[in-house]
């Protein structure tokens, strides 16, 4: 199970990692190996920037461990793995998150036969940040577009530009902790819940090993390093022009809006916070600018992902219980 756990991780990161690095491949910033060794680097460096919050309410903050076994475990990281394999093969960018958290909760329910062990408070946070991650995002990447602009009035685009080369790199960066520091750790919650029904650890985050920590960022960097190259063309082109200029503002106002996630203990997607960030500095220009079809399409696979992995994680656990 800690192994079917690790290959999850190591999807997210595969399917998650077009979220880091699609501003700077779009606008030519990095090669795309180089930027996938780029993100790579600071999904794992996260593991020294973030507390194991987001662990935490995955781990005993959604659903009730005491109705938790093996069975549960199971159908919740198949039915979250199925959805991540359905939606990179389409290259639609749903959330890893979400599936996690749609199957854990799907496949506690089918053992319970209710909705009595689900934790309202910490699934309730969960539900309400798939509306409010985006508007964040878009919030502050609207913003930083809007500051930029007014700071480099005086300038042409091209001299203006040539400043945001590194920032471009910085704000990639700052997404990419990020994006280890918030979904990394939702696999760290997954392996503990798993470990506390096992009885070798506790609701005392010191009794999780050190082990768990190490091999969970080494498998989302791991996943990130070796691509989900089908996404990052619907993220970096689809869904409106990028330069260096509106990449930096985007990358920037995803990282500020998953750092402040992260360090609150709510896990949130990558995928709505960047493509939030990415439509408010599309929308600075003229709202015209975004490409609003293919963003409703992406809210239809936001709005799909729970309740898809909850029925498919529901499903594995009934035949493995049948079997």
């Amino acid at each position: 199970l800690i192994a079917v756990a690790l290959a999850f991780d190591f999807m997210n990161g595969f399917h998650d990692g077009a979220n880091s690095i699609s501003t700077i491949v779009a606008t030519g910033a990095l090669t795309p190996k180089q930027a996938v060794l780029f993100a790579a680097f600071f999904n794992f460096a996260a593991l020294w920037v973030f507390q194991l919050k987001v662990a935490a309410t995955i781990g005993k903050g959604t659903v009730d461990p005491s109705f938790v076994d093996y069975y549960v475990i199971f159908g919740a990281l198949v039915g979250a793995l199925a959805w991540n394999i359905i939606t990179w093969y389409y290259g639609i960018p749903s959330s890893s998150s979400h599936a996690l958290v749609g199957g854990l909760v799907g496949a506690t329910v089918a053992k319970a036969g209710s909705g009595a062990p689900i934790v309202w408070e910490g699934f309730g946070k969960i539900l309400a940040f798939i509306i409010i991650s985006p508007l964040v995002g878009v919030l502050i990447g609207g913003l930083l577009m809007v500051l930029v602009a007014w700071i480099f009035r005086n300038k042409s685009p091209y001299q203006a530009g040539k400043w945001f080369k590194g920032g471009q790199l910085f704000a990639a960066a700052a997404y990419s902790l990020g994006h280890g520091g918030n979904d990394a750790q939702k696999t760290i919650g997954i392996i503990w819940l798993l470990m506390i029904t096992a009885g070798v650890a506790t609701k005392d985050v010191a009794t999780l090993p050190s082990w768990v920590i190490y091999s969970c960022y080494f498998a989302i960097a791991w996943g990130t390093y070796l691509g989900g190259w089908r996404i990052v063309k619907t993220m970096g082109t689809k869904i409106t022009k990028l330069n260096a200029i509106s990449g930096s503002c985007a990358s920037m106002g995803g990282a500020i809006t998953l750092g402040l996630a992260t360090l609150g203990g709510i896990p949130v997607s990558t995928t709505h916070t960047i493509t939030g960030a990415i439509m408010g500095v599309g929308a600075t220009k003229r709202l015209s600018a975004v490409r609003w079809g293919v963003t409703i399409n992406l809210i239809w696979a936001w709005v799909l992902t729970i309740p898809i992995s909850g029925l498919l994680a529901a499903g594995v656990f009934f035949i493995v219980k049948l079997f």
